[in-house]
């Protein structure tokens, strides 16, 4: 496959797209997809409690589907190439499981080893999908295909969670799944007199989280896909930016300005001036039209000293440092920081605790990784299609970010939907690079 061929995958078609294999790596991904967004965190297969949540299930499913391809390969095989993203991945992956044989080898309270076994499973079943993405995803066109998917769901979603904010209602209560129990009642959050929406999530902060990771693939989307209706390409966008803007979450508001502010610098400069006049006049009709929405936006970050849980974040500071004095290097162990001993609301110090300095790098540096990757796609493009592939690139990186800024605002590891959503990014990164990488490698 030559460069020209990859990048050429990427070309705007505006007449009918080629048939598709029945069913690929990009088909279990949006089944993956589908179970993870769609199936309420409260249903779980009741004998497996926390561990029995569906898309974890098919997370290690996908794991072990991938290391028997591995084991199928030759050594020889572009299979086994140097990847910068797959090798990050696995230097988390090996730090956190020495953490957790280093907890395990030494005395450690009773309560605390089902916790890391499922902390453990869950990070494996997060990988799997991330792998089998990086190295299932066969064409730039499945890519896309893979991109939209997540775009159109994201777009129900943001859906389901504007007519909870509407009706009042959560509506969730309605999905029944044979063979899965609810270990928690369907329930709704409210903030300042107005309904928080939190879609099938488990709490508005990771609903939030997810459609700011999925903010500015809608965007690319939008703006590149101009093949599919125009209603349908924009619709998610305008509705997951009309539910980001009534969550009434300063975490969800933020990840989703660092996503969209990325996408921005590979943007045309005419497209900028357009989406910022767009911007500007949603704002001021809002403002207008909404008086009260807009005090509540501003009161959330008038007066940060005052809000408790503000600061509350702020002194978990000095708990996490107390912590990490103790075992600094790999942590006390990995999932084995319950909640009962403190909840920190920011992943990023359970990072220090759990796997210490050393596991927290390796966390950071798998998303420098992935951006950096998209940088080397973005500048490498081939000239016929680099608009469509920078902005591509752009989106990926936006969404990546966004992923990683969330981790500042809550217990992210503990919310099996968000660090689904994060790693299946992630894995679209990987193939993408991967395809990038190969095809450069052929061209030479």
């Amino acid at each position: 496959m030559s460069l020209v061929a990859f990048q050429g995958a990427s070309a705007v078609r505006d007449g009918p797209r080629p048939p598709q294999r029945s069913a690929d790596v990009v088909s279990w991904l949006t089944i993956y997809l589908i179970v993870l967004l769609g199936i309420p965190t409260r249903l779980v297969i009741g004998p497996l409690g926390s561990a029995g949540a569906p898309s974890m299930l098919l997370g290690l499913l996908s794991f072990g589907v991938w290391f028997v391809l591995l084991l199928m390969k030759r050594r020889s095989d572009p299979f086994l190439r140097f990847y910068p993203i797959r090798w990050a991945l696995f230097a988390l992956l090996l730090v956190s499981l020495i953490s957790y044989a280093m907890a395990m080898s030494r005395p450690i309270n009773g309560d605390e080893v089902s916790p890391a076994d499922v902390a453990v499973l869950s990070l494996l079943s997060w990988a799997g999908i991330m792998l089998l993405a990086t190295d299932g995803i066969r064409s730039r066109q499945r890519a896309d295909d893979l991109v939209w998917r997540i775009v159109l769901i994201g777009g129900l979603m943001a859906a389901l969670g504007l007519a909870q904010f509407l009706f009042e209602l959560p509506f969730v209560d309605f999905i029944r799944v044979p063979g899965l129990t609810e270990v928690a009642p369907p329930s709704l959050f409210v903030r300042n007199g107005l309904i928080r929406p939190n879609g099938t999530a488990t709490h508005p902060i990771e609903y939030g989280a997810i459609l700011a990771i999925i903010l500015p693939m809608a965007l690319h989307v939008a703006f590149q896909h101009t093949a599919r209706p125009l209603v349908l390409r924009w619709a998610p966008v305008v509705l997951i930016g009309a539910v980001i803007g009534i969550s009434g979450s300063r975490s969800a508001y933020l990840c989703a300005l660092v996503g969209v502010l990325i996408c921005v610098f590979t943007w045309t400069p005419r497209l900028r001036r357009w989406v910022l006049a767009i911007s500007t006049v949603g704002f001021v009709l809002v403002a207008l039209i909404w008086p009260r929405m807009t005090r509540i936006i501003v009161g959330l970050f008038s007066d940060p000293g005052e809000d408790p849980s503000i600061t509350s974040r702020t002194d978990s500071f000095s708990v996490a440092w107390s912590f990490l004095i103790e075992h600094p290097l790999f942590g006390r162990g990995y999932g084995t920081f319950l909640p009962k001993y403190r909840i920190f609301d920011n992943q990023f110090l359970v990072q220090l605790v759990s796997v210490g300095l050393i596991g927290t790098a390796a966390l950071v540096g798998l998303a420098i990784v992935a951006m950096s990757e998209m940088r080397h796609v973005a500048r490498t493009a081939e000239p016929a299609a680099a608009m469509r592939t920078r902005d591509l690139a752009g989106a990926l990186s936006g969404s990546v970010a966004a992923g990683f800024v969330s981790m500042a605002f809550f217990d992210a590891f503990a919310f099996p939907m968000t660090m689904g959503m994060v790693f299946l990014v992630l894995g679209i990164v990987g193939a993408l690079a991967r395809l990038s990488r190969d095809a450069e490698t052929q061209w030479h």
